[in-house]
């Protein structure tokens, strides 16, 4: 005759079986997909014909920008921000055409249009949008900008802006000069 008596023996393996289940059913075989980090380096061949005033790449599908100087002695990766949606983005090529320490914010014409709320415009400060450094691009109105927002790196969160955590954005405007060539894809 089998004994139906709980043990605590039993209850712990019980338990444990139960915690596992849904690491058995969030497996690749039961069509879970992992988190795959799209944070991989490239290859500035790619993009550009030679690293004159070295170049950046901002990859809008990674959340990841790539810099190389133009000995190519230096590489880095950042995680960014990219705009909410396909119409605030604006890809292609373009360049570094002045950097700003300490940028002041102003609000496009569209921003505008849809939040008449918005204010004319920030000072630099903890309560300005573009964080400690800016990058302006030739498109008028784009940047690669920090934030003081940590919440929006690695998200679909800017008006069409780059965004780099604040200490990325300076270590980034540190290697970059006016006429680094820039593209976003």
């Amino acid at each position: 005759m089998q004994n139906n008596k709980m043990t605590r023996r039993g209850v712990i393996v019980g338990g444990v079986a139960g915690l596992a289940a849904p690491a058995v059913w969030a497996s690749p075989s039961h069509g879970v997909r992992r988190n795959v980090s799209g944070f991989a380096a490239m290859d500035w061949r790619d993009h550009f014909e030679t690293l004159t005033g070295g170049a950046i790449v901002a990859d809008t599908k990674s959340r990841a920008l790539h810099f190389w100087s133009e000995d190519e002695s230096v590489y880095r990766l950042f995680p960014t921000s990219v705009p909410r949606s396909e119409e605030l983005t604006k890809l292609g090529y373009t360049r570094i055409i002045q950097k700003v320490e300490g940028p002041s914010w102003t609000p496009t014409p569209s921003m505008r249009e849809r939040d008449p709320s918005l204010p004319a415009t920030v000072p630099p400060g903890p309560e300005n949008p573009m964080g400690t450094h800016a990058l302006h691009l030739s498109w008028q109105y784009y940047r690669i900008h920090g934030t003081h927002d940590t919440r929006k790196i690695g998200r679909k969160s800017s008006d069409g802006c780059i965004g780099l955590y604040n200490e990325k954005v300076a270590e980034l405007f540190g290697l970059t000069k006016v006429g680094t060539q820039v593209r976003l894809i």
